[in-house]
């Protein structure tokens, strides 16, 4: 980024811009930030949790990314007024020097306080990231939404990884979104039975009401375009321990509602499965 900028490529119509930004190799003490929005993924978050809590320069913390296990970690580390939380309406990867990205239009960048309040911070944030392009919205219950989230995208992602996380292959498997669907289905019935709602509300809709056809066709174009590779299959394919983090997660809250997950189970068996595949490639390539 310090030499050749920020370099980003929309993937759907192949437009590329340069910016140049400021670049600093840590969060020296020293320094004052209006913000700082911590994108890392969830088995990476709890190592900046002690700078970020040694640096009181800045006042506002935002953090986007999975989490199906509670911010007692974060708000220790920081403190309740720092703290808010958020979920990205992108997805992509890098390809060299290239950040290949898409917007996610089923998805607007979320974000939200603690408390759920509608504070002038959280306004001041989300106009930011209108002026910068992203489509915004705000939930007031932002831990129901990640723990919602971590139930879509572990389902998900097990279905992925038994069909070779070939987004394409998974569309046109015969049985592979249907137990996607009801893996889903599932998860989301765990978090119904701990009294937590399902975030964003069109995903209960889309889940539960609709005839499940409905999700299913629904799901499988998705899956085989250009979105289900580069919002869905890119990420899964290089965050097995993250994905394994989020299922070991989401396991706890199936334990304390008691609800039966043959399904996800299953999946959640592929994501272990990979994991520990992934783990052996690593250690391989040392």
């Amino acid at each position: 980024m310090q030499q050749h900028g920020l370099v980003l490529e929309n993937v759907l119509s192949g437009q590329r811009s340069t910016t140049r930004v400021k670049v600093v190799e840590e969060l020296a003490r020293e320094n004052a930030y209006d913000w700082v929005m911590v994108l890392m993924r969830k088995n990476q978050v709890h190592s900046i949790l002690p700078l970020l809590g040694a640096h009181r320069h800045t006042p506002n913390v935002a953090f986007l990314h999975n989490n199906a296990a509670g911010n007692q970690d974060i708000t220790a580390a920081l403190g309740t007024n720092r703290v808010l939380l958020g979920f990205p309406g992108a997805g992509g990867t890098i390809e060299g020097r290239v950040v290949k990205y898409l917007l996610i239009p089923q998805q607007k960048t979320t974000l939200g306080e603690l408390g759920g309040e509608r504070t002038q911070r959280l306004h001041e944030l989300g106009q930011a990231l209108q002026r910068a392009g992203f489509a915004v919205s705000v939930s007031s219950n932002m831990d129901a939404w990640l723990k919602t989230h971590v139930a879509l995208v572990t389902a998900i992602a097990g279905a992925l990884y038994a069909h070779g996380c070939d987004p394409s292959r998974l569309a046109r498997s015969p049985d592979g979104v249907p137990r996607m669907v009801q893996g889903v289905r599932e998860g989301f019935r765990v978090l119904e039975a701990l009294g937590l709602p399902v975030l964003p509300f069109k995903l209960k809709v889309l889940f539960e009401w609709l005839p499940f056809a409905v999700p299913v066709a629904y799901w499988r174009r998705y899956l085989d375009s250009p979105t289900g590779e580069y919002a869905l299959a890119r990420h899964t394919r290089a965050a097995g321990d993250e994905l394994k983090q989020l299922a070991g997660e989401f396991r706890v809250l199936r334990l304390a509602a008691g609800k039966p997950t043959a399904v996800l189970d299953e999946l959640y068996a592929q994501i272990d499965q990979y994991a520990a595949t992934s783990k052996s490639h690593s250690k391989d390539a040392k």
